[in-house]
């Protein structure tokens, strides 16, 4: 058979005198979609004491389309019990043959799950009890870390410090005002409302100013910055997992608490606070614009009755809340990127659990706060 190699792949079952050659031809590329395939009746005419030999003169540019035909035919030669003799293949084609199996393993059985869910329920909280373990040794790590870096004996990049700060302090700026004053205006528009029938309009900014100090502006930033930063970071850290970076600092004996998770919970934990006072203030200023528009407060009234709901204790107790918060995401959002997995659709379910988890994270979080302070009685 006279075929040029750059035909279409082909086989061709020939007999002769004490042996049957199988003629291989043409390119066998698998993208090209025309590999051709070998039924299993074509070998039930050969003597059982006859063998089969390759030959491969004409064969053009191969790759693992012509193993896979050659594997196919290798099974059936076996079933038929025809000697296959595959000394006249290509070498590098003989060597992949050998690492291949006589048969393509089974699947597994699929694995039947009795309802049981006690046993469900004791899973999940022992699950759970481990990642908070795993958070708990972390956040210590990090505080070992901080420690040191501040005794100038820590392994922690000031670029990295940096550029964290950025991302999660000036960088958001603008998302946390806009939902911020967003959040004052509807609390004084529906405080407006109630408090007119009652002539007591001023007392809209005392609404507004306590609400947003003591539990809104905390929350609603917590939020923001869960779903904005804490989502980059276990993106980050899991695209790392996946392109082998974080096997490779731990080769060189670099810890991952200080070179990549130090960072991201300090850049948090210290903004967090900021972006809460700031929060604060642009959401009075929300509240304000709906009262001097609906109920035409003076500005002077405002910020006088403003300023007369607002003991100290309040701000402190925001701050800590915040401190806490901004620690809380930057910790879960690196255990979820260092525990996902190495392919590209980890990255976007590691993203996902981080921004769920940090949200009902905060907002768990800020249940017991209010639990606490309703002890202390702030």
């Amino acid at each position: 058979m006279n075929t040029s190699v750059n035909d279409a792949p082909q086989w061709h079952l020939q007999p002769e005198a004490n042996r049957t050659l199988v003629t291989l031809s043409g390119d066998w590329i698998a993208q090209d979609g025309r590999v051709p395939d070998f039924p299993q009746s074509a070998l039930k005419d050969i003597p059982p004491n006859e063998p089969v030999e390759f030959s491969t003169e004409h064969l053009g540019k191969w790759d693992t389309s012509l193993i896979s035909f050659l594997w196919e035919l290798m099974r059936d030669a076996r079933e038929a019990h025809v000697e296959l003799r595959i000394d006249t293949l290509p070498e590098s084609a003989h060597k992949l043959l050998d690492l291949l199996p006589e048969n393509p393993p089974q699947p597994p059985p699929p694995v039947r799950q009795a309802f049981a869910p006690v046993a469900a329920v004791g899973q999940f909280t022992l699950d759970t009890l481990n990642e908070v373990g795993c958070v708990s040794e972390m956040g210590a790590d990090a505080a070992r870390g901080g420690i040191a870096t501040a005794l100038g004996r820590g392994m922690m990049r000031t670029v990295d410090l940096m550029s964290d700060l950025n991302a999660a302090g000036p960088a958001a700026l603008l998302i946390v005002g806009v939902v911020n004053f967003l959040v004052g205006a509807i609390l004084a528009f529906v405080g407006s409302v109630e408090l007119h029938k009652f002539a007591a309009d001023i007392y809209v900014a005392s609404l507004v100013a306590i609400a947003m100090v003591r539990e809104m502006s905390a929350v609603m930033t917590a939020i923001i910055m869960a779903g904005r930063t804490g989502g980059a970071y276990a993106a980050r850290i899991s695209t790392m997992q996946g392109n082998e970076e974080i096997d490779a600092l731990q080769v060189f004996g670099i810890p991952v608490s200080n070179y990549l998770i130090l960072p991201s919970v300090l850049a948090l934990a210290f903004t967090m606070p900021l972006l809460y006072l700031y929060g604060c203030l642009i959401g009075m200023l929300g509240g304000f614009c709906v009262s001097y528009i609906m109920l035409h407060v003076s500005p002077l009234g405002y910020f006088h009755e403003t300023l007369g709901a607002l003991p100290l204790d309040q701000f402190t107790f925001g701050f800590i809340k915040s401190f806490v918060f901004g620690s809380f995401i930057g910790l879960t959002s690196c255990r979820i990127g260092l525990k996902a997995g190495r392919s590209a659709a980890d990255v976007g379910i590691a993203a996902t659990k981080a921004v769920v988890v940090g949200i009902v994270g905060v907002i768990a979080l800020d249940a017991v706060f209010a639990v606490i302070a309703n002890v202390i009685g702030i």
